[in-house]
């Protein structure tokens, strides 16, 4: 039975009989066996990792996503390779290797499954950055030709697209949580069962200092994920010497810190009846949320720097402010203001932007429309009501309709 679910049976199985089982390391031991056994007998899996690697010939994917989603993942010199859109398939990326450069090109070559687990994490990197900017004037919207600017303005060409980024705070934002999506995207899959080169961490080990518990269980390895983050996002800037340079491994390097220096302890109890006889404890990551709300943090409060004189380091603007440290985000050219659509620079600008109107805030009406006013105007909406829960388990809900009043930039 167990010979027939691994090898017989379909990829995806072998990772879903693991994820619930967050301790039961033999499973996924035995996973993995059965995955190798399979890739031996020339079972439906191995056909499955064949088709995953990087095929010029394999055809391309239906999904794709601006210019500036594109240069999150393969930066902007893949962009130029293949236009605007995002291919967001790992195939697709790979066809591209010759566009890459280093270790870059070596994983995707030869880890084409970590290519994938990288766009994941930039998606969600990008879903994030839209939250957490979805009330101010630049929201972090990955429309056709903006996005892609505000991290790179004038783009230049051939190997001179980076001398004209846009060093400002935006970027710094999104560099940092790119890199932190990736992370936590491939540490995550760790800890699924999902890739055959890492697993569960288990280096914590022994008991507590009082005994009350001991380490166990399937803890995340945040080492896996940060090696690979590091590999991929900072190959392409790593050996140069450039102001530029230091921002961009500055920030990558916050994002991942955001991951790795806030890794929580997680417990269990097991024993009859909750008694709670026996502790395990293992180290997991934060909920990507919180990861995104302390950059936020970090982004409100990043350090405007430049150069030193030998162009190694990054010095603080003004005597009397200190260093940055490495959580933190750093620029060196103040933002505009984006009120206005602005090709040039990737704003969109605020006109037609839903505000609201007794909001004193961001997101208020007076400081989101630039002083131009709004307008206000009644629509027409379908919402969930009256919701009851019916026994066993099910909460079911009627669709009402109801009028609500917008207010909309002008």
């Amino acid at each position: 039975m167990l010979f027939y679910l691994f090898t017989g049976g379909d990829n995806r199985r072998v990772y879903l009989g693991t994820r619930s089982v967050r301790s039961g390391w033999i499973w996924r031991r035995i996973a993995g066996w059965g995955v190798h056994l399979a890739a031996r007998t020339h079972s439906p899996i191995r056909v499955r990792q064949s088709e995953a690697r990087c095929d010029r010939a394999a055809p391309r994917a239906s999904m794709r996503l601006c210019e500036g989603l594109y240069f999150l993942i393969l930066w902007v010199q893949l962009s130029q390779a293949v236009g605007s859109p995002l291919v967001m398939d790992h195939r697709s990326i790979c066809r591209k290797t010759r566009r890459l450069i280093g270790k870059q090109a070596e994983i995707c070559r030869k880890e084409p499954e970590i290519v994938h687990e990288v766009i994941k994490g930039a998606k969600l990197g990008t879903g994030e950055c839209q939250f957490q900017f979805k009330e101010r004037r630049w929201n972090c919207s990955t429309a056709d030709k903006f996005f892609g600017r505000i991290l790179n303005q004038d783009r230049g060409r051939g190997n001179d697209w980076w001398r004209n980024l846009q060093d400002i705070r935006e970027t710094a934002f999104v560099y940092a949580v790119t890199s932190a999506g990736v992370t936590f995207a491939v540490t995550q899959s760790c800890s699924m069962g999902e890739l055959l080169q890492c697993g569960c961490d288990y280096q914590m080990k022994g008991e507590s200092p009082d005994g009350s518990w001991e380490w166990g269980g399937c803890g995340d390895d945040i080492d896996f994920g940060y090696t690979k983050s590091r590999e991929f996002m900072d190959a392409q800037t790593r050996h140069r010497s450039d102001i530029r340079t230091l921002l961009t491994l500055h920030n990558n390097e916050a994002g991942r810190l955001a991951v790795k220096n806030f890794m929580r302890t997680e417990c269990k109890c097991h024993g009859l009846s909750g008694s709670c006889a026996v502790k395990t404890c293992w180290k997991k990551m934060p909920i990507f949320r919180e990861v995104g709300v302390r950059l936020k943090e970090r982004f409100n409060g990043a350090f405007q720097v430049m150069g030193s004189n030998n162009g190694k380091y990054l010095i603080p603007v003004g005597d009397t402010i200190k260093a940055p440290t490495a959580e933190d985000l750093v620029y060196t050219n103040e933002s505009p203001n984006f009120c206005k659509r602005n090709r040039k620079t990737g704003s969109q600008g605020t006109k037609g932007r839903a505000c609201n109107a007794t909001s004193m805030g961001i997101g208020g009406c007076d400081l989101l429309c630039c002083g131009r006013g709004y307008k206000e105007r009644q629509v027409v909406v379908e919402e969930n009501c009256k919701c009851r829960f019916h026994w066993c388990c099910v909460v079911k809900c009627s669709k009402c309709t109801a009028v609500k009043t917008v207010h909309e930039c002008l």
